[in-house]
């Protein structure tokens, strides 16, 4: 089996993948320019035309909101003389991306923020979007969609997935250009995950690739001014045209380095790791110990006519039972495919594994990192 696309699946709920080395990935997957980013927006929001499903009498700022909206439509409305079930207050937000441009439509999502029970088939009227500075890049208005649904009533009742949080696909309309750094004679490069070996690989890659044809003492372009930032230099062929540069830039291979890990979900019993986890030698013992302890109750019933009772006599029996230890060697050099396979022969389940895992690491025969969520 060709070990760069090795994927086995050792239990229903363990799963071993193991990650080509050597591919390499595109420039624009390990790092990106510094300003091009997301910003990240907010708003108070009202839902209406919902069928009785809307917030109750408690929550009192959805009636405040209903009437400060009419209030500027021209009707004059007491909030504590209504009592409304149609409408919602909302909390709407939505991700701004980077060089976003007026009349650019973005998606949004809406979350009953009072005890509103389903949006389902509601409207969000016109609802300001707001940044951390508190200025307004986007509006946001339209029909949610909630992909979900309550169907029964009282105590009969099912429901589908959440209907108290909706989406509206290029619900809001931007406003306002984000704040955006265009690309200037001099870039900066932020790697995705901080690492020495990846930045040193980008300056080469970046000098080789951009170095004039033909002299022997290229101007460099680029140098490393930390693990997680790559300064670049527009040469002067491309200071005309710097957008062709970057997009030059971001489609050069670069051979990324990281730590090895073991991944482990312990809740759903999910193991992943990568090819190059290295295994000294080493031998595994494992053995299971299972006590069952059992009660049974008899009923002792009496003769008929007689001067008995009925009794209930429990009879506790306690088992125990240890299963003989299963052992495994693996040599120095061994593959992560040969753990598997090892493992799998002595027929452990995921949960052994993530134990054996761990205690190989403790024992210094593991050289990864095991991270476990």
């Amino acid at each position: 089996m060709d070990m760069r696309h090795l994927a086995l699946l050792l239990t229903p709920l363990l799963l071993v993948a193991s990650i080509a080395s050597g591919a390499g990935s595109r420039l624009k997957e390990v790092a990106a320019l510094e300003g091009v980013r997301d910003n990240q927006l907010m708003g108070y929001g009202v839902v209406v035309g919902l069928n009785g499903t809307g917030d109750k009498r408690q929550t009192v700022f959805s009636a405040q909101a209903l009437t400060n909206i009419l209030n500027r439509m021209g009707v004059a409305v007491n909030p504590a003389a209504i009592q409304i079930r149609n409408v919602a207050a909302v909390m709407v937000t939505a991700n701004l991306p980077p060089f976003a441009q007026p009349g650019t439509k973005i998606d949004i999502i809406a979350a009953a923020i009072g005890d509103a029970t389903n949006l389902q088939g509601g409207l969000l009227v016109m609802t300001p979007l707001k940044a951390a500075d508190g200025q307004v890049y986007a509006v946001a208005q339209g029909p949610i969609v909630t992909g979900g649904f309550v169907a029964g009533r009282g105590g009969n009742t099912q429901t589908l997935n959440h209907p108290t949080v909706g989406r509206m696909p290029g619900g809001a309309i931007v406003e306002r250009a984000p704040p955006s750094i265009a690309p200037t004679s001099h870039l900066r490069l932020q790697l995705r995950e901080a690492d020495f070996t990846t930045a040193a690989r980008i300056v080469q890659a970046l000098n080789q690739h951009f170095a004039a044809p033909g002299s022997g003492n290229a101007v460099a372009v680029a140098r490393a001014e930390s693990p997680a930032v790559v300064a670049v230099d527009i040469p002067p062929g491309y200071l005309a045209r710097p957008i062709e540069f970057v997009a030059e830039m971001e489609a050069l291979i670069i051979e990324s380095d990281h730590r090895q890990r073991i991944v482990i979900n312990e809740r759903t019993g999910t193991i992943v790791m990568g090819k190059d986890v290295r295994i000294s030698p080493v031998a595994i013992m494992h053995g299971a110990l299972s006590v069952e302890v059992k009660t049974l109750f008899d009923v002792s019933q009496p003769a008929p006519f007689s001067q008995g009772k009925t009794i209930v006599t429990p009879d506790v029996n306690v088992n125990a039972r240890e299963n003989r230890a299963q052992n495994i060697v693996l040599e120095k050099g061994a593959t992560v495919e040969e753990l598997v396979r090892a493992l799998q022969a002595i027929g452990s389940t995921a949960r052994d594994v993530i134990a054996i895992l761990q205690n190989m690491r403790a024992a210094g025969a593991l050289d990864a990192e095991i991270d476990i969520l």
